[in-house]
């Protein structure tokens, strides 16, 4: 099976899978709980399978990962990178797997990002900074950038604030000053042929955001994790005017399904003849999936 671009109304370029294939049964996790709780939804986890199936029936496309993080024991009903890459092949008509490093791994991250580009072509990466706890410009990120950009796939960021830990005693444990888009001008900077994506409205760093994807040419940002009823309206001026080749359709689903977000987009100000480049062809041709 192939992505067949034409049959699809929509790529979703940022959403999640937290449960396993080979424990299809088990709960939900606590963060999927939490995430649920914070966006006033029903808790759901997806495996692969469940999720291709899901964008399959509704004409659209999707990409998908988990959030590594370094030091947390592995849970086998979590799937894993491998699982991600391996499941999105078998549903390669609508899944575009991204891999996710925890940049604490050090050296042996840089080597398990390249293993996974090598054996399973993964076609992007996923960092989420506060999570993980690291600036995204601190030089001994490098090593693992390097990796990415000669593989010319793109790294996506969390920016702004992140519903993990939200509420929670100390927000738990999260800090949100590295998830500030302004750390991300200085990687772009020193990784210019590296295509980075900003996730989601970063709040309240919108403008920060805006001036990064403005001025950096490999800069896009997502529209991810919030409903579009909530968009600030510079947000809105600047993906019918200057950012409208760089702005990408993602829900954050589970939390935000792609019938909300695209009902909701519908009651703001955005141009018809923005979207079809904010819903598919913007994403297609960051892929590779399209010329010009």
């Amino acid at each position: 099976m192939t992505l067949d671009l034409d049959s699809l109304v929509a790529i979703d370029v940022h959403t999640h899978v937290h449960r396993s294939v080979h424990a299809p049964d088990a709960p939900a996790n606590e963060e999927a709980a939490a995430l649920a709780k914070y966006f006033k939804t029903d808790t759901a986890g997806y495996t692969v399978d469940e999720l291709a199936a899901y964008y399959r029936e509704r004409n659209m496309a999707a990409v998908t990962f988990i959030v590594d993080k370094a030091g947390v024991d592995p849970d086998p009903a979590h799937p894993t990178n491998d699982e991600v890459a391996e499941r999105a092949a078998a549903n390669s008509d609508v899944i575009i797997p991204f891999a996710s490093i925890d940049p604490a791994r050090g050296a042996a991250g840089v080597e398990e990002a390249q293993r996974l580009i090598d054996k399973y072509g993964v076609r992007g990466f996923k960092f989420h900074p506060s999570t993980m706890a690291f600036h995204p410009n601190d030089r001994s990120v490098y090593p693992l950038y390097e990796v990415i950009q000669a593989a010319g796939v793109p790294a996506l960021f969390h920016t702004g604030q992140t519903g993990v830990g939200s509420g929670q005693r100390g927000g738990g444990g999260i800090g949100l000053e590295y998830s500030n888009p302004m750390y991300l001008d200085q990687v772009a900077v020193d990784f210019p042929d590296m295509p980075i994506i900003l996730a989601h409205p970063s709040f309240p760093w919108q403008e920060e955001a805006l001036s990064v994807a403005l001025h950096k040419p490999q800069v896009y940002i997502d529209l991810s994790g919030w409903s579009p009823k909530y968009f600030p309206p510079i947000l809105i001026q600047y993906t019918n005017t200057l950012l409208r080749d760089k702005m990408l359709f993602g829900t954050d689903f589970p939390v935000i399904t792609p019938e909300r977000w695209l009902a909701d987009v519908e009651k703001i100000n955005i141009r018809d003849e923005v979207k079809p480049g904010l819903f598919k062809n913007n994403a297609a041709r960051l892929f590779g999936l399209t010329k010009g």
